[in-house]
């Protein structure tokens, strides 16, 4: 592959880690943001944190128009669309998650294929891939999907599923040579470039703050340090092209785990770190009556023996962290900008 890569959504916890490692390994970046308004903390967390900033451009572009688009792509190799639309509270109607999804991807598919990109390398995630798959003595892998109309299934997991179905889609029906990647992570820890956090982190301060009871939900864990690395592996590798990959470290960890580990490994947030269990009857009781409730009882009835070898024997990715270490990585970065 060449050396020209636009990642959508440069500021954002991934999309930040991404460029800093493309900018490291000498490629020439360009990052989409909504406002140039984010573009001096770009640079400040580069620059804080020893990344070369001299071959970063930006670009401002918003995944629900096609401002700026083409210009986005112009002299472009490669495309790591990381960006995803942003929603806020309560969903009334979950189009207005969905549709924004699916129009973003197919918006940067369209854009990049009329620039002649050669691969687009699509940030999707675990959710697409086994939330459907309930039988706890079977492997999840690549072959698998979620089903929409997984009960339980959350509307930001929906959205996402339905947006990589949207992109093979594209690629199906599309008479292109640009090839298409998408990387599938589980819940994305370690540590941070700034103080903008990935989701999987509010896990951690939850159980920081006081929580009662803990569901006994299992979790498999990713280093967003991996996540990265497995972007720019899927763009370099020949043979990743037309491949999902599931990205995690080795193994699962349930939550009171992680509340006792913790409490072992940070004496100074260990008072306030609950490690009572909830029964499962009561989660499950709760499901009948509450959405959020149901959403907690499919992740704790969900298989999580997960494979990772489709990323291991293809992409010859070597994980840099185990769970434990991305785990308390998050933790310090929670607690170097004050957010615990």
């Amino acid at each position: 592959m060449e050396n020209h890569v636009l990642v959508t959504g440069g500021s954002g916890f991934l999309g930040l880690r991404i460029v800093a490692e493309l900018l490291k390994q000498g490629y020439v970046v360009r990052t989409t943001l909504r406002s140039l308004k984010k573009q001096p903390q770009v640079l400040d967390a580069l620059n804080d944190n020893g990344v070369p900033t001299e071959n970063l451009s930006f670009v401002v572009a918003d995944l629900s128009s096609d401002e700026n688009w083409e210009a986005a792509m112009e002299d472009i190799d490669v495309v790591m669309s990381v960006a995803s639309p942003m929603f806020f509270g309560k969903v009334k109607d979950e189009n207005e998650v969905i549709r924004p999804a699916l129009e973003g991807i197919q918006r940067v598919l369209k854009f990049a294929d009329d620039a002649e990109v050669k691969r687009v390398v699509m940030t999707s995630n675990f959710g697409a891939v086994g939330f459907s798959n309930l039988d706890q003595s079977s492997v999840t892998t690549e072959a698998d999907w979620t089903q929409e109309n997984q009960p339980g299934l959350s509307v930001y997991e929906k959205s996402k599923l339905l947006a990589e179905k949207a992109a093979w889609q594209f690629m199906e029906n599309s008479e292109t040579d640009m090839e298409l990647v998408t990387i599938n992570p589980v819940a994305i820890f370690g540590p941070s470039l700034d103080e903008h956090m990935s989701g999987s982190f509010e896990t951690i301060k939850y159980m920081t703050n006081g929580a009662g009871r803990l569901p006994n939900i299992a979790l498999n864990v990713v280093d967003v340090r991996d996540v990265a690395a497995i972007h720019i592996l899927a763009m370099k590798v020949e043979e990743a092209a037309g491949k999902r990959f599931i990205v995690s470290a080795d193994g699962k960890i349930t939550m009171p785990e992680i509340a006792q580990l913790l409490k072992a490994q940070l004496p100074e947030v260990s008072e306030s770190v609950s490690t009572h269990v909830m029964p499962d009857f009561v989660l499950k009781m709760s499901a009948l009556f509450s959405k959020r409730a149901k959403e907690a009882k499919l992740l704790l009835e969900i298989n999580r023996n997960i494979s990772n070898q489709q990323a291991k024997e293809v992409l010859g990715w070597t994980p840099i962290a185990d769970q434990e270490t991305a785990i308390l990585n998050a933790t310090d970065s929670l607690k170097k900008y004050n957010l615990i």
